[in-house]
């Protein structure tokens, strides 16, 4: 195969799924497209191929065997902000938030067409490149860097994913204006928001305050303004 032009010296896609079929179908899908791809049958197995030779990004079934998927993913998040994909045949609203505040930048739900996938595959990636240079800038005690795709406070960098960065800095430079939950979407996920749960910003809110150590209830970062959306708090 050739090298595609989508960074294979980047690290390869993880397919996680213990249906060798769907493994094998989507593998030559990505691999048309010019991804590596590299594959696990299991959770254990999963987490030890990402130990082995870190991923680009995991596409992430939820049902698996020796470890489900929503446990790879929160052992994933303790180390690593790789975009995550999870993959199920439970597509239910609740299935897909508790998904995605386990920390999975999105999901799919089962039966899927391969090329969908692909495409997916492809705005994830996207959307988790580094905002374009643009200076730094500060919320309350917090510096967000946008060259290094960095959060520090008090000199200490705070771990955030591509998409809980994207929130932030669409919070810090709207300066204290309320944004919509179809704004905060939109940074999110740009046009690819089409099909996605007006809840996911509230998911992606919690996420980001949890590792701010920010309390809804007296906020020093993100106030919800309750049948608007949400804001950046003034500097004290």
């Amino acid at each position: 195969m050739q090298q595609g032009s989508n960074g294979a010296d980047q690290g390869p896609i993880l397919v996680v799924d213990d249906d060798a079929k769907i493994v094998q179908l989507v593998r030559a899908y990505l691999e048309r497209e010019g991804f590596p791809v590299v594959t696990a049958s299991d959770g254990r197995a999963a987490l030890a191929a990402i130990g082995e030779r870190p991923p680009r990004l995991i596409v992430l079934d939820l049902m698996l065997p020796e470890l489900d998927g929503m446990t790879v993913a929160r052992r994933v998040r303790e180390t690593s902000d790789v975009p995550i994909l999870m993959l199920s045949a439970r597509g239910s609203v609740a299935d897909r938030i508790h998904g995605l505040s386990e920390g999975a930048d999105d999901y799919l739900p089962k039966p899927f067409s391969p090329a969908e996938l692909v495409v997916r595959v492809k705005a994830v990636l996207r959307r988790s490149r580094p905002p374009r240079a643009r200076g730094p800038l500060r919320l309350a005690d917090l510096e967000i860097d946008r060259d290094r795709h960095e959060v520090s406070r008090d000199g200490k960098v705070i771990a955030l994913t591509a998409a809980e960065l994207r929130l932030l800095v669409a919070l810090a430079e709207a300066e204290g204006r309320v944004l919509s939950r179809d704004a905060l979407l939109d940074a999110l996920y740009g046009h690819d928001a089409n099909e996605t749960l007006d809840r996911t910003v509230d998911v992606f809110v919690g996420r980001l305050r949890e590792k701010l150590g920010d309390d809804p209830e007296q906020p020093r970062y993100v106030a919800t303004v309750r049948g608007a959306g949400y804001r950046a708090m003034p500097s004290r």
